[in-house]
């Protein structure tokens, strides 16, 4: 049987009072990426034929993150239902009886963990027989005092939501609450949105309010019990730290399926899109940005930190290193203890074990960057490139002033500072000549009136 044509819309307009930021509150970060692109990723292996989402106004960088998907403006806020509302312009003509998409699947920007597969399951508790006009994503959190409760029928059926400002003493007692998350029969949707009423303590359009005007008119509503952990909104800084911990947990356990090796996983913090290949090692202490992919057999050791890097199979990294955005090292490079590297190729087999900084560079392969050296790639102006050709040399406390090429198995002194390109296979000294002054020392503590 073929599956109705669904449609996405993510609501999105909350400005986020309670976070005291001037972030919009759906745009705060979760494991790197904005939390409402958690939202949309999750959609997306559903296939929607259209997807559209509600945000408020002056929320041009909530557009911006979501593009290429459409927004509309909800200005003023009066509630869920009014948001859902805005996107009868564009998404009305798409829906059946006139239109091919059969089902609306609602979503919230601040409730980022809902997975995939509970989706599936939300949209298949609505399509079961006899298909019904609402199913709504359900939940039995610990303390349900916040959030609506769910009244079902005799018969097990969705009777209506009450908001917590508005249950009395019986509804206070009910553990199923709502999850926010609502897949709704695509026909009925904006004649049930126009029925609603702003007769409630807040004085909005409630979007829960819908399951009451369907219930009135004979449609069918359920409620879908689904983990608390996936339907838990986010509105404060601490439960924000809460959605970070389960998500971490969420991608340390995927990342371990996938055969890499967390040491110590509790103390390694992934981004939402880091790739840990299989047999890869990732020690304690471990922090990922966004962009970072490493390879099989690689090992990241502790303290370290990379994001933007590509680490090539083998490879190690750390302890204590730093990688920035656009790293390349290959198979079986090393990066050292307390070594930076940005925008640079570091290539296969060479080492830069210590105290070194590597920017806007291309290291070849097995070359050697003694401890204390510095790519001097800004001049204050602009940023230069340094070559670093395989198999070249570079001794301790080195400082290369870029433009500047190292030719291939070239050495270079300790204590160096090179402002001109060294050829292949030669070597180079630039540093001033050491002097010795015989008995100075002790002349000098004489005068100073000091013994010995």
């Amino acid at each position: 049987m073929k599956k109705p044509q669904l449609a996405a819309v993510i609501l999105a307009a909350g400005s986020g009072t309670r976070m005291n930021s001037a972030i919009p509150k759906v745009m705060q970060p979760l494991a790197g990426w904005p939390m409402v692109r958690h939202v949309l990723e999750s959609v997306k292996p559903l296939g929607p034929a259209f997807s559209i989402a509600v945000v408020g106004r002056g929320m041009e960088e909530v557009a911006r993150v979501l593009a290429p998907l459409e927004c509309v403006v909800q200005d003023p806020p009066l509630g869920t239902g009014d948001a859902l509302r805005q996107v009868e312009r564009p998404l009305a003509s798409r829906l059946a009886p006139h239109g091919e998409i059969e089902e609306v699947l609602v979503l919230y920007g601040d409730a980022p963990l809902v997975e995939t597969r509970s989706l599936e399951r939300l949209l298949a508790e609505r399509r079961r027989a006899p298909a019904a006009a609402i199913a709504v994503a359900a939940m039995r959190p610990e303390d349900p005092r916040p959030y609506g409760r769910l009244v079902l029928a005799a018969d097990g059926s969705l009777e209506r939501i009450v908001e917590a400002r508005d249950a009395d003493g019986r509804e206070d007692a009910i553990g199923l609450v709502n999850g926010g998350v609502m897949a709704v029969a695509a026909p009925p949707l904006f004649s049930l949105l126009e029925a609603l009423d702003r007769d409630n303590a807040k004085g909005e359009f409630y979007l829960t309010d819908i399951v009451r005007v369907a219930r009135r008119q004979g449609l069918m509503c359920r409620a879908l019990e689904l983990p608390v952990a996936e339907l838990l909104g986010v509105n404060t800084r601490a439960e924000l730290a809460a959605a970070e911990a389960v998500m971490q947990a969420r991608l340390r356990r995927r990342a371990m399926e996938g055969g890499a090796t967390l040491l110590a996983p509790e103390t390694v913090f992934l981004a939402a899109d880091t790739v840990l290949g299989r047999d890869a090692v990732v020690e304690p202490n471990v922090v990922f940005g966004l962009g970072v992919r490493v390879g099989e057999g690689a090992r990241i050791h502790s303290f370290s930190c990379l994001a933007g890097a590509v680490i090539g199979e083998g490879a190690k990294v750390g302890p204590f290193a730093r990688l920035r955005g656009g790293v390349v090292l290959e198979e079986k490079a090393e990066i050292g203890n307390f070594v930076e590297v940005k925008a640079a190729r570091i290539g296969k087999g060479a080492k830069a074990k210590h105290l070194s900084y590597l920017g806007d560079s291309e290291v070849g392969e097995r070359a050697n960057i003694g401890a204390g050296t510095i790519t001097c790639n800004y001049d204050g102006f602009e940023k230069h490139k340094t070559v670093i050709g395989e198999r070249a040399f570079i001794g301790s406390n080195t400082a290369l002033v870029a433009p500047v090429t190292i030719g291939a198995g070239a050495y270079v002194a300790a204590g160096s500072t090179l402002t001109e390109d060294v050829a292949p296979d030669a070597l180079a000294v630039a540093r001033g000549r050491q002097v010795e002054k015989p008995g100075r020392a002790a002349a000098i503590r004489a005068r100073r009136g000091r013994k010995g």
